[in-house]
């Protein structure tokens, strides 16, 4: 009698290969469907959103006790309540950053209030304005240059104007002249009020809303230019309107947004929620995001 072969026959290798094939594509089967949750579909099933954000009071701000505020957090904190989603995480980053961070998936949604301008429409799927703003300047007390807008600015060689990094407000004051050697780029709104204060700049032009609340932190240092005239730009529209920026491939999450911020826009406490950062009636918006974002 022959001593039995050990080790493994061609048949069960073959159906041992089988079952690892058979795994490994199942394995790859639920990556797959992993991989392919939309934003939307992950912030509803895990209740959680994350929200980027620069430090611009009073669109944007951490308190003291770390909770993300501002008319912006606060906003979306209730649109996104209505969608059943309670968990907020905040990402902070520059300004001139978000809209590069938001299409490196660091977060879901830009929630700072960012102007909607045609050029950015390109690369962010905005939601519906909840805000309106015109421009301003925040000046030493007594306005000591007489600076009343960005004309003024450029007919003085000598005049320096601060803005915060990736601000609409460079492409105002290049439209109206201001030679570069005259603009002093910031990080963020508190680096150019420091700006202002120390004499660096003679002014910073930032949204009327921004500057009133510099002017409300720094009685004693800091003024709103008044009056003031807002640039005279072809193809502009004054004032400004802001809305919630979202990656463009998730415009299925922004939908679903608007939906809920339009019934909120109409709601009898909205403005409730946002007159504590300084919007009245007056800064309602009256245009829609088709119409902001036409060339």
């Amino acid at each position: 009698m022959g001593v039995p072969k050990t080790g493994f026959t061609t048949e069960y290798r073959n159906l041992l290969f089988l079952i690892l094939a058979a795994l490994l594509l199942a394995v790859l089967g639920c990556h797959e469907a992993l991989s392919a949750e939309t934003a939307l579909e992950r912030i509803r099933r895990t209740g959680e959103v994350r929200l980027g954000y620069a430090p611009e009071p009073p669109f944007s701000f951490r308190l003291p006790d770390g909770r993300l505020s501002g008319s912006g957090p606060e906003v979306a904190r209730r649109v996104f309540a209505m969608m059943g989603v309670h968990e907020i995480h905040g990402v902070e980053s520059e300004f001139g950053n978000l809209i590069r961070d938001l299409r490196a998936g660091r977060f879901d949604v830009i929630a700072i209030g960012m102007s909607v301008l045609p050029e950015r429409c390109r690369e962010v799927a905005f939601s519906e304005p909840f805000y309106k703003s015109g421009v301003g300047f925040a000046v030493r007390p007594g306005n000591p240059v007489n600076l009343h807008g960005f004309q003024d600015v450029a007919a003085n060689p000598s005049v320096r104007l601060g803005i915060v990094a990736g601000g609409v407000e460079l492409d105002y004051a290049r439209a109206s002249g201001v030679a570069e050697g005259q603009l002093i780029i910031f990080p963020d709104a508190a680096a150019a009020a420091s700006g202002v204060r120390s004499g660096r700049v003679d002014a910073l032009a930032a949204m009327a809303v921004t500057v009133q609340d510099m002017v409300r932190r720094n009685p004693q240092q800091l003024e709103r230019a008044a009056p003031f005239r807002n640039p005279v730009i072809r193809g502009r529209n004054f004032p400004d309107h802001g809305g919630f920026g979202f990656r463009p491939e998730d415009k299925d999450l922004r939908d679903a947004f608007n939906h809920h911020l339009l019934e909120l826009l109409q709601a009898p406490d909205y403005l409730d929620l946002v007159e504590p950062f300084g919007f009245t009636r007056a800064e309602l918006p009256d245009r829609t995001t088709a119409e902001l974002c036409a060339p």
